[in-house]
């Protein structure tokens, strides 16, 4: 797999989510951007286990993705941040990322993974970004696919 192939690919499925009224789009990067358009999501750090199957078949990519929902308001930044945490839903991004399997027999990710999965949400907090503070939240997302291309 290549790495920066599927970092833009999984910002490409988290575009589609849908955000409640007033609120605007997600603006999604496969790349840790300089700054930040809220809410946003992107890619951040890869960690990459080899050789899962013999003879290159199989290489796992672990990637830590994140969302900043906002920082004017507390509670309104924690909604957003809520509804694009929630397993289902328009505004889901479990939903919107797990959407880019494919269907069974399909590659996932428009082709450049043999699957995916969004595994967990852990630090949900506060994070300094180039200078400001955002709500947000990181999402753990195994990706799967061809070791030797």
């Amino acid at each position: 797999m290549q790495i920066s192939q599927v970092r833009d690919a999984l910002a490409d499925a988290a575009r589609v989510v849908v955000l409640p009224d007033g609120i605007g789009k997600l603006t999604c990067t496969g790349f840790v951007p300089d700054s930040v358009v809220t809410p946003c999501f992107f890619v951040g750090e890869v960690d990459i286990n080899y050789d899962q199957t013999m003879g290159r078949g199989t290489d796992e990519l672990l990637f830590t993705c994140r969302v900043l929902a906002g920082r004017a308001d507390d509670r309104s930044s924690q909604r957003v941040l809520d509804a694009l945490l929630s397993g289902a839903g328009v505004a889901s991004l479990k939903q919107a990322i797990e959407a880019a399997r494919g269907a069974p027999g399909q590659m996932a990710l428009g082709g450049v993974a043999d699957d995916l999965h969004l595994e967990r949400v852990q630090g949900y907090r506060w994070y300094e970004h180039a200078g400001s503070s955002y709500v947000g939240a990181e999402l753990a997302v195994k990706v799967i696919g061809p070791g030797g291309t």
